[in-house]
């Protein structure tokens, strides 16, 4: 089997960007969460020349809010909202307020499903909100990850099936005191998704900001990961919005998923939402996904330039690569670099997307070393010696950090 598949459309339906009115108080909200900072935003010199590009930049989410992946950011603004919305009308969107106003309910419980991530994310506003929490993950989910999710207080029960089915399984939780938390939709089932894009925009937002800040410019080739597409649908919402408003053309946007988990690159083909049949069994967990999210779709359909599919070889040398200029990345989170590297190997399909030395490329590096073991196992070296040796590697490959601690 070959280690990537690139499928550039012909034809392009109209963009239809997830809008967020309520971006003023997402950004408070977040800020407002303990242990908030900007995720450092680190531009990749040697690898940008050594690509033969003109800048790299990397987006580093290996620790957000306390958790080694971005998706807090999604699942805490849903979060806040589905209570707002379902149990207490009209409160402001802070944790206390959202605390106090749930003190005198019956016990209340928020249910998701996940492949590792998002469901943490859901159990630690569960937990900073004195909720009880219920987290379903597929047949196969890498114990490091249920014992993650367990430790912030949640019941992790394992389905015997994959993450679709997880997806089903947690939708039969909602009842009056349970708030299903998800960030894929179904029929019926688009608010609190809708919401899980809207909170990734802050990650954006930072990125726009620290390049101000630098006087740097704006990419011109973004890459990003991708199982149900909704954090691929944040992107390409957030530079729809940016391009409308006179602040940067759109980047050229690719999306990037396992080879055997690519429902939105099939998708894409068929001009339809179309399945991935599983098993899904890529070591990127969190990509692992065999349906796109029916809100996502035609954001990702109408934004993205190009798909890459993607061998789990590839991915883990894009963390040996990640590691090399001191930055700790899973899988899943390494998948963006993954995505570049093969459509540099592939010249006529970067020189159909303007990929060139002129070029300025974000990725954004989505987790941190969520399951140590393969860690160790591809990298030959823990996690904590990665980011012992990481002030090293990054002064020797002229890593520059744009963000404000750096």
């Amino acid at each position: 089997m070959a280690d990537s598949r690139i499928y550039i459309p012909t034809r392009r339906r109209p963009a239809q960007p997830i809008n967020d009115g309520d971006a003023a108080a997402r950004r408070d909200f977040h800020r407002s969460l303990p242990g908030y900072r900007a995720t450092p935003l680190l531009q990749l010199r040697s690898l940008a020349a050594e690509s033969g590009v003109a800048g790299i930049y990397v987006k580093d989410e290996a620790e957000r809010l306390g958790l080694p992946a971005f998706k807090m950011l999604g699942a805490s603004w849903a979060t806040a909202r589905a209570i707002q919305r379902d149990w207490a009308p009209d409160i402001p969107l802070t944790l206390d307020a959202l605390r106090a106003a749930l003190a005198d309910r019956l016990r209340r419980r928020l249910a998701a499903a996940t492949d590792g991530n998002h469901g943490r994310g859901v159990a630690r506003m569960a937990a900073l909100l004195d909720l009880d929490c219920d987290v379903f993950v597929p047949a196969g989910t890498a114990d490091s990850r249920i014992a993650d999710i367990e430790s912030e207080g949640a019941r992790v029960t394992v389905v015997d099936g994959t993450y679709d089915d997880t997806v089903r399984r947690s939708a039969e939780e909602a009842d009056e005191r349970t708030l299903v938390i998800s960030d894929t939709s179904w029929p019926g089932y688009l608010d609190t998704p809708r919401d899980v894009i809207r909170g990734y925009a802050t990650m954006f937002e930072e990125v726009d900001d620290a390049l101000a800040r630098s006087g740097l410019p704006a990419p011109t080739h973004l890459f990003v990961q991708a199982g149900v597409g909704a954090f691929a649908a944040a992107a390409i919402s957030h530079y729809d919005d940016s391009r409308r408003s006179g602040n940067s053309r759109r980047p050229t946007t690719v999306v990037v998923e396992p080879i055997d988990a690519d429902c939105l690159l099939r998708s894409a083909e068929n001009d339809e939402v179309t399945e991935a049949p599983g098993p899904h069994r890529s070591t990127m967990a969190g990509l692992n996904c065999g349906l796109p999210s029916l809100l996502a779709w035609p954001t990702v359909q109408g934004g993205t330039d190009a798909y890459i599919a993607i061998s789990d070889g590839r991915a883990h040398s894009a963390m040996r690569t990640l590691a090399t200029e001191g930055l700790v990345s899973g899988e899943s989170g390494a998948a963006a670099l993954a995505g570049l590297q093969a459509l540099l190997d592939d010249r006529a399909a970067a020189e159909q997307l303007g990929l060139d030395d002129t070029s300025v490329v974000l990725v954004v590096n989505t987790e941190g070393a969520t399951d140590p073991v393969n860690y160790r196992s591809q990298l030959a070296e823990d996690p904590q010696a990665t980011r012992d040796a990481a002030h090293v590697r990054r002064q020797a490959r002229r890593v520059i950090d744009l963000s404000p601690e750096g």
